[in-house]
């Protein structure tokens, strides 16, 4: 049988478009990305951590991307896009599993180990799906295509902590009052009993995982042709370019990425604490990542409206960063739930700002498409570092004296600079011409 054949006698069997697979992928990245944000708070109980130790959840996680997004590139010269999307999916399940040892010893150090193999997973996903979906049409028209995506990642991500929450937040509130008042040993073996409660959702996340990569191994999921030149018909030719450096605009991209990804973690991934620190009881906090969530979920269903028949992708992400600028300071300057309220609503300015940023990063990149795209994938790290320096900022202001309230709301000043570069890459930036030798 040919390859031909093979490849397309299981898309006729199934009836499933590779749409709907990469759908379903990027529902998966949705899910396992914003369970953080329930871990977070979860695992500083019962971990016993401080904020910059608790933040080392998104560290673990997000620093993933760093380190694999190359690795992740040779995997699926390997393996194919298809077959290395199943490894993935395999990855990720090995990071939930480790979760049971975690959960069993109530070891941080494993916790965080499980995150970064997740994270090494997610990485592989990644790398391949986003290609797919910007390659599957007109480049002008690629921030409407993963706007639709990221609706599937956002409804899984609204979900996530939802779940997440009702089983390992459940009665933590009056749990950490009556901490204060037992001995070493009932503490032990409270925060013992407490951090059991996420090994079976970690065992259904392992089983789903597994059946899923089995599925797309299986699919009818066709492969991109990695040795043709990916750049549309009308730019110009790239053939005077050999070396991904001499693309100002993909290397400024990827800061802003970066840039991007760690303002979206914060306010997703911080809010849920950001809200206890508020005097908000966590039995309610733990809906505001939620709300974050279907912030974004409306912007995606706007971009999709409005791209590119009303609005470019250049408009789009220069209003979306000057809303960010609007609501990062309206939260720095309120309190209570009036403040929590702007970060959430950070969730409507950062919707469409992948969207129009990975298309405007790549275009005209040509046969540096996938090294391009493996280095826009590295600047998902940015999702590591800053929420862990608003975490140390929150800290240190605490230490200095600071109330914790008040120190949680100044540490979010670390989100303006990034709004600002944002910015600066959507009115300028992107415009930056390639070198030449």
């Amino acid at each position: 049988m040919s390859a031909k054949a093979a490849t397309s006698t299981p898309e006729k069997a199934t009836g499933i478009s590779p749409i709907y697979i990469i759908a379903a992928l990027f529902f998966v990245f949705g899910f396992i990305t914003w369970l953080n944000s329930v871990l977070i708070p979860y695992l500083k109980i019962a971990c016993q951590l401080n904020n910059f130790e608790s933040y080392l959840v998104a560290f673990a996680f997000y620093i993933a991307y760093l380190v694999m997004a190359i690795p992740a590139g040779l995997v699926l010269k390997k393996t194919g896009f298809k077959n290395g999307m199943a490894v993935g999916l395999l990855i990720i399940a090995v990071g939930a599993l480790i979760f049971i040892p975690a959960a069993l010893t109530r070891i941080y150090g494993l916790f965080l180990t499980g995150l970064f193999v997740q994270g090494t997973g997610l990485a592989i996903l990644q790398t391949a799906s986003n290609p797919y979906v910007t390659i599957l049409g007109p480049i002008e028209s690629a921030a409407r295509r993963i706007s639709i995506m990221g609706i599937f990642n956002k409804v899984a991500g609204s979900i996530a902590p939802i779940v997440l929450g009702a089983i390992t937040l459940k009665d933590t509130d009056q749990l950490q009052q009556k901490l204060l008042t037992l001995s070493v040993a009932a503490k032990e073996a409270i925060l013992s009993q407490l951090a059991h409660r996420v090994i079976l959702p970690y065992v259904v996340i392992l089983v789903m995982l597994t059946v899923l990569a089995v599925m797309v191994y299986y699919s009818g999921l066709p492969e991109i042709d990695t040795e043709k030149d990916d750049s549309p018909k009308k730019a110009q030719p790239i053939t005077k370019q050999t070396s991904i450096f001499q693309f100002p605009h993909l290397l400024l991209g990827v800061v802003t990425l970066f840039l991007y990804v760690g303002v979206e973690v914060m306010a997703g991934d911080s809010v849920i604490s950001y809200g206890a620190s508020q005097g908000i009881q966590l039995s309610l906090a733990k809906f505001f990542t939620t709300c974050t969530l279907v912030g974004m979920i409306l912007g995606y269903i706007i971009g999709i409206i409005c791209i590119p028949k009303y609005i470019t992708q250049e408009k789009a992400l220069t209003i979306s960063a000057v809303i960010g600028l609007l609501f990062s300071v309206m939260s720095i300057f309120k309190t209570g739930y009036e403040s929590v309220l702007y970060i959430s609503l950070l969730g409507l300015a950062n919707a469409l700002m992948w969207p129009a940023l990975w298309p405007l990063a790549i275009n005209g990149l040509g046969k540096f498409t996938k090294i391009g795209s493996s280095l826009l994938i590295m600047g998902i790290c940015g999702g590591a570092l800053i929420p862990l320096l608003y975490g140390f900022i929150v800290d240190k202001l605490v230490l200095s004296g600071q109330p914790k309230s008040i120190a949680a709301t100044h540490g979010y000043w670390v989100l303006v600079p990034c709004y600002a570069a944002i910015l600066f890459y959507a009115l300028i930036g992107h415009k930056f011409k390639p070198k030449t030798v």
